[in-house]
């Protein structure tokens, strides 16, 4: 089976625990190189994360187990990378007659 490489997933969160914390323990499983968390809004009582996570694991449970952990929940996973190396997504003519 194809590893997973990269996940960007759209996480709804209180605020407390800060995205500090949930940065720190995701980045703690053993199986995980790097982790980005950005805030890109905010409500009186959560706000919505974009989590991405870079590694090389076979499953997010985990992921979805530290999230859960938090008081959190995945509202929807954005982006997944498989394989042997990381794929960047082009732009295409259909992306820029969007603009």
């Amino acid at each position: 089976m194809s590893e997973l490489r990269k996940l960007v997933l759209d996480v709804l969160k209180p605020h407390e625990p800060d995205i500090t914390v949930l940065a720190r323990r995701v980045s703690e499983l053993e199986s995980i190189d790097g982790v980005n968390v950005s805030v890109y809004e905010i409500d009186q009582k959560v706000e919505n994360v974009k989590l991405t996570v870079e590694g090389r694991f076979n499953d997010f449970e985990e992921i979805k187990k530290v999230i859960l952990d938090i008081g959190a929940t995945i509202h929807s996973i954005d982006e997944v990378v498989a394989g042997k190396r990381i794929i960047f997504e082009e732009e295409t003519l259909h992306d820029r007659e969007k603009e």
